[in-house]
């Protein structure tokens, strides 16, 4: 019996593993040719065909056709410059330190030493005799400078002339026949036009990126100077260390701008980067080639925007203009009967937009140059005729500001006198109340206004003394704003400071 129990049990197993053994085949024999059709599928598989992709492709063509055409007339800007450096220690501890081990005889020279400091930079060819524009902080006190070309030709290069208020420069290397681009007209760009930006970021050469205009007439936010030119070019074409004078490009190949900086806190990019607008650098190159210098014209008055806010004290229909919130003695503008709380509309016929652009139109003036400058004095049009000068040391050329208020008064104020003028250097010219306290978030917090700044004009009437401003200030009607025109950091402009309570 249990013999049987045994060839009963074998007798089960076996034909439950070939039940088993079967059903995988059977599985499989179903599942092989969804699998073969897979594979064949995946086999079989292909790009998509031109005509779904034409427009695509067409695009890529055209942007490989306008690198290769723009790329061998960027070049890579190579410099060595003299930085001088001197020891940390003064020279008394110097003379100790080392007279302890030297004698004072042997003692070293402890003299200021130069040092070499080596940069790299783009530049631009704009003709075929090798005439290359780069910026003028790239080959700043350069003692060699060496261009490198796409072909990896290295060529000496000789300092032209520079700009530093335009951050422009010119160098040349010599030969003929070299690759260049020709220059576009930055006045007629849009936002949202695509440009190319062309440089040497990192020291990686001869890179390209592609971006859009982001915007245009830009002020110029990092100039150590307010009297250097703005109206910028902005882009979200990349634009690193070392793009700095490279070309920024139109689809048509056309140069537009010369790169300059960007905006990062990080120091790299962060889709903003800038460059100088051709409307402002073909004029100063062609000076530097020519002369081997330029000179700026200067009008010698102080400006800043007409803006929404102020434009009903100057009695505008419209926020367009420039408005003179200050007029150097002797000057052009002050010879020419320019006066503060004019607004400048036109310029030889031609509408100021804003303060930028009238600066820009009138540094790239030659000096000498007589112009019709066309100004709204208390709302009656008065054209008067101004011959400009060349900017100097003792010249200013006009700056921009634009500064925007919100509510209430929030000032302290004290009497100028003498004192007060040599501790905060503020010329004899200038009178009024210096502001001596200004409340956090008041509104003349929120309009700029700075403990040191002198406030010579209130509602477009002067003032004289402290008590002069708070009466005036007292008797501008509630819910009212107040324009006050404000001196501070060697300068005048007009503030609006908002009623309490607007």
């Amino acid at each position: 019996m249990e013999t049987v129990k045994k060839v009963v049990r074998r007798a089960f197993v076996v034909p439950a593993l070939t039940v088993a053994l079967l059903a995988s085949f059977v599985t499989y024999e179903v599942a092989r040719p969804e699998a073969a059709k897979a594979a064949a599928a995946a086999a079989n598989s292909a790009p998509l065909d031109d005509n779904s992709v034409g427009a695509l492709l067409a695009y890529d063509r055209a942007m490989e056709a306008l690198a290769a055409r723009v790329t061998p007339a960027v070049v890579n800007v190579a410099v060595t410059s003299k930085v001088k450096q001197t020891s940390q220690l003064d020279s008394d501890d110097m003379q100790q330190f080392f007279g302890q081990f030297f004698g004072q005889r042997n003692m070293p020279n402890m003299q200021p030493r130069q040092q070499v400091e080596r940069g790299i930079g783009s530049g631009v060819i704009i003709s075929p005799d090798g005439y290359i524009v780069t910026n003028n902080h790239v080959v700043d006190d350069a003692m060699d400078i060496k261009v490198t070309m796409t072909d990896r030709k290295v060529y000496n290069a000789k300092l032209i002339g520079t700009d530093p208020l335009t951050d422009l420069a010119v160098i040349k290397i010599e030969g003929t026949n070299f690759p260049n681009v020709p220059w576009g007209d930055s006045t007629a760009l849009h936002p949202g036009q695509t440009v190319l930006a062309f440089g040497n970021p990192f020291g990686l050469r001869f890179t390209v990126t592609r971006g859009i205009v982001s915007g245009l007439n830009r002020p110029n936010l990092f100039s150590d100077n307010a009297r250097k030119p703005g109206e910028f070019i902005q882009t979200d074409a990349a634009i690193n260390q070392g793009n700095s004078g490279g070309a920024l490009v139109t689809s048509r190949g056309e140069l537009i701008g010369i790169n300059t900086f960007l905006i990062s806190p990080s120091g790299a990019f962060s889709g903003m980067g800038f460059a100088i607008p051709s409307q402002i650098a073909k004029n100063t190159v062609d000076s530097l080639v020519r002369d081997g210098k330029i000179d700026h014209a200067y009008m010698g008055v102080g400006i800043t925007d007409v803006t929404p806010e102020n434009a009903k004290f100057f009695k505008m229909d419209k926020d367009q203009g420039a408005v003179i919130s200050q007029v150097e003695p002797n000057s052009p503008g002050g010879r020419a009967g320019i006066k503060v709380g004019d607004v400048i509309t036109h310029v030889d016929g031609k509408p100021v937009i804003d303060a930028g652009q009238l600066q820009v139109v009138i540094s790239q003036k030659k000096p000498g140059t007589k112009v019709n400058v066309e100004v709204n004095r208390e709302g009656k049009q008065v054209t008067l005729p101004v011959t400009l000068e060349a900017f100097n040391e003792k010249g200013q050329l006009e700056t921009a500001s634009n500064e925007p208020g919100k509510p209430r008064w929030g000032i302290g104020l004290s009497d100028l006198n003498g004192e007060s003028r040599d501790q905060m250097q503020i010329p004899e010219n200038v009178s009024g109340a210096v502001i001596a306290q200004v409340q956090p978030g008041s509104s003349a917090d929120d309009a700029g206004l700075r403990q040191g700044d002198v406030i010579q004009q209130v509602n477009r009437k002067d003032v004289k003394s402290a008590a002069d401003v708070k009466q005036a200030l007292a008797s501008v009607p509630k819910g009212e704003d107040a324009l006050v025109l404000v001196w501070g950091n060697g300068g005048s402009s007009y503030r609006v400071m908002h009623s309490p309570g607007a």
